[in-house]
């Protein structure tokens, strides 16, 4: 015999004997495609089928009736099936909102980091902006070359006219240039 426990807060010493250990994750696995099963076309079809076979059984006279009292068995088996199957499902819907509840928590991670980034990318788009101010804008580095452009050739103009005044004058009263 077991020797009574002195202190109540520890565990109990377990007990040695059969235990059924049943792992979890292989259960849940099962529940969900039991469940899946039943919520398909084709359960519904086979469990109609049966259901019309057995009614047809017990009401047609002449064949042998499997159910002495008309659908007692049928209603017991029926039964059993329900009382199974609805806590096969509820565990199943249980797993699939363990599911749900890890995915909307990584989706608002992702949502929190996505915030975090178009905060920064916004930051950096405004210091961009503001740089920008002071940096020459497409406009006025076309005016600016635009300009340039007029002066080279207002210069290669007035050369031109200079050269062309140089060979106007006659040797004799050209002046040296200094080289």
């Amino acid at each position: 015999m077991a020797e009574p426990r002195v202190r109540l807060d520890q565990p109990q010493v377990p007990r040695r004997g059969l235990r059924l250990r049943v792992d979890p994750d292989a259960f849940g696995k099962w529940t969900e495609k039991f469940a899946r099963f039943l919520g398909t076309g084709r359960y519904l079809v086979i469990q109609t089928a049966v259901i019309v076979l057995w009614v047809i059984d017990n009401v047609v006279p002449g064949l042998p009736h499997p159910d002495k009292y008309p659908f007692l068995f049928l209603t017991l088996g029926l039964s059993l099936q329900a009382s199974y199957a609805a806590p096969l499902i509820l565990l199943a819907q249980n797993r699939q909102t363990d599911r749900d509840r890890v995915n909307l928590e990584a989706d608002r991670d992702e949502a929190r980091e996505s915030k975090a980034d178009l905060e920064y990318l916004a930051r950096e788009l405004a210091a961009v902006r503001m740089s920008l101010g002071e940096v020459a804008t497409r406009d006025f580095l076309r005016s600016e070359l635009a300009r340039a452009e007029e002066a080279r050739a207002e210069s290669k103009e007035s050369r031109k006219k200079d050269r062309k005044q140089r060979e106007d004058v006659p040797p004799t009263e050209r002046v040296a240039e200094p080289s």
